[in-house]
């Protein structure tokens, strides 16, 4: 007999409080708890397979241009943030520091690292000495701490998960190239896997990585509207290397200072793949990320029970021996309606029931996670047409959510008119900006939107600064985020 439990708990409705509707479908998903600490979660396993899955996909793109995972430590000296001044200033509001070991105070502070560079340009300064040393490609996977005023799982909390890239190079159109190919990178990895359309482009010097000559970003848009940086990387220059000292006798037997770049992603990727794709009924995976991407349901009577589920044990090897990530679920103390209703919250992309019926006609009822689909599958040819509809499935989320971005992003030719759009309305608004950091701040003060980057390919190039008027000498995405 069916075990009798409620089928999946109530979640808010995404149009009556989205901060809301989030946290719910991360906690019934079952994807993290919350820590004992301010700030920190812990990510239990459903959620950590999709960083694993971003994991797998960004280092395989990594490894196929030329870079190499290693590890440094999460304690940095105090004295390492003194030698790059602007670094530091962006940092220290959010560092946590250790000053003490038992009852014996150290005499230098350690920083809980919020980013690498400085630890890894002084590494770099011992390991580079020669042009025959470079290019440095080298990748680390570490968690970091950044002392959040205001937390948001996955999104932003004090201790977090990612990558972050450092390379060295011998010349500044090197690491120039690099700065913008890992961008590339990203966006290859977010659209492909995670089916999130983003827009590439250059941040304002007021949103630049504190010490970084330029950043470049990528950027989405969640379903509320609000926007948030995916990924961003980052030329350095030479301010880092002449910071730590990491010079190199170039060809030409002259003494030079390395360029650098770094370039990030981290676990906000689950937080963009939760609020672009997922909607009332739960989380909606794409199927190039999803830890399982088929569950199999035997349904039907007791007595023919045990035929129904050594069929499906069959299809389901089959389909596991193919790579597809398949489960089968033949408990029989869940009824199956809740079966579907619980495996439909989280997420996963495409449902196959089997039941006598079926099997009399040879076949299996697929449903599709994101269109709600139904489709009678001929069991002859099964692995091939659930493939088939796997790659259905990723296309089209991405579609649905390119196709969600184009109707919520609008244009605006003064402040007045972006403060309308974006009380009225949610999303991205395209504006002409002279470049004055006055003016990107003025936005920012009245409308709590933010210059998210100056696309490459902007849509339209507006003439005029949506606050003075005058030239503009960029078109600016604006938008709220996280």
């Amino acid at each position: 007999m069916a075990k009798e439990e409620p089928l999946v708990k109530e979640i808010v409705p995404q149009s009556e409080d989205f901060s809301a509707w989030y946290i719910s479908v991360i906690r019934k998903a079952d994807l993290m708890d919350y820590a004992p600490v301010r700030g920190c979660i812990v990510f239990k396993p459903d959620g950590y397979e999709l960083w694993e899955a971003c994991q797998e996909g960004l280092n395989r793109r990594f490894k196929a241009t030329g870079h190499r995972n290693a590890y440094f430590p999460t304690l940095v000296p105090e004295s390492f943030f003194e030698k790059e001044k602007e670094h530091v200033e962006g940092f220290a509001p959010e560092l946590p520091w250790v000053t003490e070991v038992g009852d014996e105070e150290l005499e230098e502070r350690l920083a809980l690292r919020p980013t690498s560079e400085t630890i890894i340009g002084h590494m770099y300064a011992r390991w580079i000495k020669s042009y025959r040393d470079l290019p440095v490609l080298i990748n680390q996977w570490a968690n970091v701490f950044r002392w959040e005023k205001r937390t948001l799982p996955f999104l932003r909390t004090t201790e977090f998960l990612w990558q972050e890239g450092h390379t060295a190079h011998a010349t500044e159109e090197e690491a120039r190239e690099e700065t913008l190919r890992m961008l590339e990178v990203y966006r290859d990895f977010v659209e492909t896997d995670l089916a999130i359309p983003v827009i590439k482009g250059q941040k304002t010097p007021r949103e630049r990585f504190a010490g970084a000559v330029e950043t470049y970003s990528i950027e989405a848009m969640m379903k509320d509207g609000k926007a948030v940086q995916a990924g961003t990387s980052h030329y350095l220059g030479t301010n880092f290397a002449q910071g730590f000292g990491i010079q190199f006798l170039d060809r030409d037997n002259q003494l030079k200072y390395v360029h650098t770049t770094s370039w990030g992603v981290s676990t906000r990727l689950i937080g963009c793949l939760i609020m672009v794709h997922g909607d009332d009924r739960g989380l909606a995976l794409p199927p190039k990320v999803a830890p399982t991407q088929v569950i199999l349901i035997p349904i039907g009577p007791a007595k023919v029970r045990d035929q129904v589920v050594a069929r499906a044990k069959e299809l389901l090897q089959a389909l596991q021996a193919a790579g597809v990530r398949a489960r089968l679920d033949d408990r029989d103390e869940y009824s199956p309606g809740w079966k579907f209703a619980e495996y439909e919250m989280r997420g996963i992309p495409l449902r196959l029931e089997l039941g006598p019926r079926d099997l009399e006609q040879n076949q299996v009822l697929a449903v599709r996670r994101d269109t709600g689909e139904k489709l009678p599958i001929s069991q002859d040819g099964l692995v091939e047409r659930v493939q088939a509809l796997l790659e259905e499935i990723q296309a089209t989320m991405f579609q649905k959510a390119l196709a969600f971005r184009e109707a919520h992003s609008y244009q605006a030719e003064t402040l007045a008119e972006l403060a309308g759009i974006l009380q009225e309305k949610t999303g991205f608004v395209l504006a002409g900006w002279c470049g004055d950091d006055a003016c990107e701040l003025k936005v920012k003060e009245e409308t709590k939107a933010t210059a998210r980057n100056i696309p490459f390919d902007p849509p339209e190039r507006m003439a005029r600064c949506l606050v003075c008027g005058r030239e503009a000498q960029h078109t600016v995405w604006y938008a709220r985020a996280y």
